[in-house]
């Protein structure tokens, strides 16, 4: 299929965009590179360097896709509560202008990066499906749910994927999505680790590799799935796991924060055929081995 991710420069989706071109897709790469960074682009990738708030009518007219994997956002969830105006023209606004070319240039389908986490708020059900209640604790987590509602009322058929804690190689070491990036930069060039609060609170840190896996199954299917791996993991066990001889921590001040967060991934193992393949422990050896070679 002739296929445009957008942000397809950034963490995320330049790794759907190399399992999309291995796959035998076309992909035409939308990226204002504000966040993404040109080598982590695909060379068999077209690329075109917009801001999706942008005008986008040429590029859809010129690459004709019949599938659009949407990425670009706002991603860091402190900076959506110190500028909550700019994160909603963002990623709600963006996304709209991405929506409304989809449907003009008649697109059949488009896949959604939507989160798990910052939807679900502090849930009282943990692993949290996806017909928990949404409640956001920050503006990032309620511009992804008025997305999804807006995507809900336009023709096309549409996949939302809700990510838990995404890491791996490529993610920068910034915002709280990047935790695991911030500990391996840290750790790597023995600087001490700050860690927010008490260390307590969970989160289900999911392997890169396998949430391209989840978009590329996901390609052909409809509906909302979360992608995580149904096991939750303290920010100090986390720690403990990366931690090298001689590495140093410190109890930073409490954010404000969901304090435990964990996705329970039945109906995506059920329907979507997909299930994790990377432990904790394999992910983590595999970044920290990428960062070593990039420093």
């Amino acid at each position: 299929m002739n296929i445009i991710v957008t942000g397809g420069a950034g963490f995320i989706a330049s790794h759907v965009v190399d399992r999309l071109i291995d796959a035998g897709h076309h992909v035409a790469v939308i990226d204002n590179l504000s966040t993404g960074v040109k080598e982590n682009l695909n060379p068999k990738a077209s690329f075109y360097n917009l801001d999706i708030k942008d005008d986008l009518s040429e590029v859809f007219n010129k690459e004709r896709p019949e599938a659009v994997l949407h990425f670009a956002a706002q991603i860091n969830v402190r900076e959506s509560i110190k500028d909550p105006v700019r994160d909603a023209k963002e990623n709600i606004l963006g996304s709209l202008n991405v929506f409304e070319n989809c449907q003009k240039f008649n697109v059949k389908r488009v896949v959604f990066s939507s989160t798990g986490g910052a939807i679900y708020g502090d849930a009282k059900i943990i692993p949290t499906p996806e017909d928990y209640p949404a409640s956001p604790l920050s503006p990032y987590g309620v511009a992804k749910m008025a997305v999804e509602k807006y995507l809900s009322l336009y023709p096309f058929e549409s996949l939302i994927l809700r990510f838990a804690n995404v890491y791996g190689p490529r993610q920068i070491a910034k915002g709280e999505a990047g935790v695991v990036a911030i500990f391996s930069e840290n750790i790597a060039r023995q600087k001490e680790v700050v860690i927010n609060g008490d260390g307590n609170q969970t989160r289900d840190f999911v392997f890169v590799s396998d949430v391209a896996e989840a978009c590329l199954k996901g390609l052909f299917f409809s509906g909302l799935y979360n992608i995580g791996t149904q096991k939750e993991t303290s920010v100090n066990e986390l720690f403990e796991l990366m931690k090298t001889k001689g590495a140093e921590y410190i109890f930073g001040e409490a954010q404000k924060e969901v304090q435990r967060s964990c996705l329970d991934i039945s109906k995506a193992k059920k329907e979507l055929g997909w299930s994790p393949k990377f432990s904790l422990d394999q992910g983590l050896k595999l970044t920290v081995d990428w960062l070593n070679e990039v420093e």
